[in-house]
């Protein structure tokens, strides 16, 4: 059986990203940039003030001093002429300075006369001015390719002068359950039948990474209807199903999909939970196989279904950021398998990232999944640990999941 680091790169080498596409920058928040985000303007294009005041020269600005006010500035509208000794602006916050200006004087330490000031507070020379180019300068780089765009890279785009954005398509993702004791959730269930849940968590694990979602119909343990319902995602650049991907007698992925020439890379991992994972292709379209229990199929889904759609997006995806924490209650041996606990977080007295796994770590358990905070790694043959070990830790916290 592959180890979880391996089947993850297996699974990530032959993807590649998605074509670019130009999108206006109010639909790009969220997805990952094509090419570097360049600096089409210099911010601020000019000196301006940081402050309501008065813009004067400093050598001018000696406490006690009387200046005559000459104009004013408000933002977007400069003063037209310059400012010569003993002379003054009104000016406000993002104010152009006016010419022969080099500093600030704020309003509060301004006796206000009418047409003159007098100076309270000594100034020094650029003071309370934003100089030209103080944020970035056109012509920088702003933001690499290959990054997810957040709200903050969106404000400093559009500051830049970005109404559009070459960022990667959003991945499609065909998403498909099978087996025949399951239904949708709200539909009449078979005998013995069981609510799906597995389509619908993993589909939105894929919005989540920033992925396009199909969920197609149910299929049945019928390698016929599976091979039917895989034609179906021809032209997707990802193909996942949930089920069948064991070797009992109704786990028929890989029958229905060999119909279609499927080339099989691998299908065991050790690893609990989800031991049983199909990777390979049909055609151009790679196919991950997820377990149908839906615990399993969750954890195989963090740790290959996302970096899996990370790559496609164009970003790396080969590890998932993990951080170090100190248990909150032994952990027992490990056996060859890696193990991944769900537990939840805490910090203790000294403000330090305290895990405690759940005493209870059956796959059937989808309540403890949902109640969890974070996946406590164990390596294969990791040995018992006692409370206040340091362990390594996914955050599911923060995989927006």
């Amino acid at each position: 059986m592959l180890s979880v680091e391996e089947a993850r790169a297996r699974i990530l080498a032959p993807l590649r990203p998605t074509p670019a596409e130009v999108v206006s920058l109010a639909v790009a928040f969220g997805r990952v940039s094509a090419e570097p985000i360049v600096a089409r303007r210099t911010q601020p294009p000019c000196d301006v003030s940081a402050m309501d005041g008065f813009a004067l020269h400093a050598v001018d600005g000696r406490m006690g001093a009387r200046l005559t006010v000459i104009g004013s500035a408000p933002a977007g509208h400069p003063f037209a002429g310059r400012v010569g000794p003993g002379e003054t602006v009104r000016v406000f916050t993002g104010s152009v300075m006016p010419d022969g200006a080099d500093a600030v004087l704020p309003q509060e330490d301004a006796k206000d006369e009418g047409s003159r000031i007098v100076i309270g507070e000594a100034v020094r020379d650029g003071q309370h001015v934003r100089r030209a180019g103080q944020d970035f300068s056109e012509g920088v780089a702003l933001a690499p390719a290959g990054k997810r765009l957040t709200a903050r890279d969106i404000g400093l785009a559009a500051a830049a002068n970005h109404p559009w954005i070459a960022v990667h398509r959003a991945p499609r993702v065909a998403i498909l359950a099978t087996g025949d004791e399951i239904a949708l959730p709200g539909e009449a269930l078979p005998p013995g039948g069981i609510v799906s849940s597995n389509a619908h968590a993993l589909g939105a694990l894929v919005r989540a990474g920033g992925g396009e979602v199909t969920l197609l119909p149910i299929v049945r343990d019928d390698a016929a209807a599976i091979a039917e319902a895989a034609e179906a995602a021809r032209g997707m650049d990802l193909l996942v199903t949930t089920g069948g991907a064991s070797v009992g007698q109704f786990d028929l992925v890989q029958a229905g999909l060999e119909r279609l020439g499927f080339v099989l890379d691998f299908w065991k991992i050790a690893m609990r939970p989800g031991k049983p994972l199909i990777a390979g292709r049909v055609g151009a379209v790679p196919i991950l196989g997820l377990p149908g229990n839906p615990v399993s199929a969750m954890v195989c889904a963090i740790l290959f279904l996302l970096p899996a759609v990370a790559r496609l997006t164009g970003q790396e995806g080969e590890t998932l950021a993990s951080e170090e924490a100190r248990l909150g209650a032994a952990v027992a041996a490990n056996d060859g398998r890696a193990d991944h606990l769900r537990a939840r977080l805490s910090r203790d007295g000294a403000g330090r990232l305290v895990v405690t796994a759940f005493p209870r770590q059956d796959s059937s358990l989808m309540r403890l999944l949902a109640e969890a905070d974070a996946l406590i790694v164990r390596p294969p043959h990791a040995p018992a640990l006692p409370a206040d070990a340091a362990v390594p830790v996914i955050r599911l916290d923060r995989l927006g999941i």
